[in-house]
């Protein structure tokens, strides 16, 4: 958080900067979730910084403040949500060195076991010998050998109690990692999960020679259907969305909330074809099903999907990929909604 906001905060103008938030969201018809919330706090505690500059280009343009946008302003500048992604990166390094000490010192161990038996060896080797300076030097050293083993033993109890521990340390960090990188709502992978699946994915398809497909999915008209039924009911639907992509995503494809009520679909070394036959049975189950309120059993009435799908072409980078799929995403919502569309398609038409 800048200092100009935290000081305002924690002063007398802190109910004054929230109603005037709560105030401006209302008239930009932007709905007042937490994080859209601390979004517009920011904006109007520090109108000076980035965020305002965007947020005002926004308003200027006319142009809607949707789940989505807001998830990639707070990513780019709300303090605390830099911060998650770098103690998730720090994490990884963490686990990294301790899994790289913890090799070291088992080394080290065998190498001193090693050189205890060297010199027992020797010491009986020697048995034979008349010499008895070489004898009491040798006995000396097996001695100390002896010493030094008795506290490795107690080295290796702490070293693996010490290896327990950041087992558990790994476990926790790894829990931590997949919490972070989930979708709090839907229990998809969320835009950071869908980033990096999309990286790796572009990288395998160049090193193999494997085709690579991406799909992304909105539900249509879905903020009417908020402002009819509320949020609750809207996140239900989204829920619901979410199963129905999940069973059609298993491994190795990746299911992800994108932002808002768009979703994406990652089809490793699928073509076009194949992944438009997965949407097709998607949005099949999505529509034919009649949606009702649970807490009233009120139909809710229609509610469609549409999508957009684009091939990778070679050496592609995963923007221009994503752009030409949301490119066959929004030709399904000008061409009446309800379907799916290939970048090929639109191509074609152009």
């Amino acid at each position: 958080m800048s200092a100009e906001v935290e000081t305002a905060l924690r002063g007398p103008q802190a109910f004054t900067l929230a109603r005037q938030a709560i105030e401006a969201m209302e008239a930009n018809k932007v709905w007042p979730t937490a994080l859209n919330f601390e979004l517009w706090v920011h904006y109007l505690g520090a109108q000076d910084g980035d965020l305002a500059h965007e947020i005002k280009h926004m308003i200027e343009a006319g142009e809607p403040f949707t789940d989505s946008i807001g998830e990639v302003l707070a990513a780019k500048h709300l303090p605390k949500v830099k911060l998650n992604g770098e103690i998730l990166e720090a994490g990884d390094a963490l686990t990294k060195e301790l899994a790289s000490v913890t090799r070291a010192i088992e080394v080290a161990q065998k190498s001193s076991e090693a050189y205890g038996q060297q010199l027992a060896d020797a010491s009986e080797s020697l048995d034979t010998e008349d010499t008895s300076a070489i004898r009491t030097m040798v006995d000396t050293l097996a001695d100390a050998t002896r010493r030094v083993q008795a506290e490795n033993q107690t080295l290796e109890s702490q070293l693996a109690d010490t290896t327990a521990e950041v087992g558990r340390l790994r476990a926790n960090l790894e829990s931590l990692r997949r919490e972070a990188m989930t979708d709090g709502l839907t229990n998809l992978a969320n835009r950071k999960a869908f980033d990096e699946a999309l990286a790796a994915a572009c990288a395998q398809a160049d090193a193999k020679g494997h085709p690579l497909t991406l799909a992304v999915l909105d539900i249509d008209h879905f903020k009417k259907f908020n402002d009819t039924w509320g949020h609750q009911t809207g996140d239900q639907v989204i829920r619901y969305v979410a199963s129905v992509i999940a069973r059609n995503g298993p491994t190795p494809r990746t299911a992800a909330r994108y932002g808002g009520e768009e979703f994406a679909l990652i089809f490793p070394g699928e073509p076009t074809g194949a992944a438009m036959q997965v949407l097709e049975s998607i949005r099949v189950e999505f529509s034919s099903r009649v949606l009702k309120r649970r807490s009233t059993d009120e139909n809710l009435g229609a509610v469609t999907l549409s999508a957009g799908v684009a091939q990778r072409k070679p050496k592609e980078d995963p923007v221009s990929l994503i752009e030409r799929a949301d490119g066959a995403l929004y030709a399904s919502k000008n061409n009446g909604r309800n379907r799916t569309t290939s970048a090929d398609e639109v191509a074609a038409a152009a």
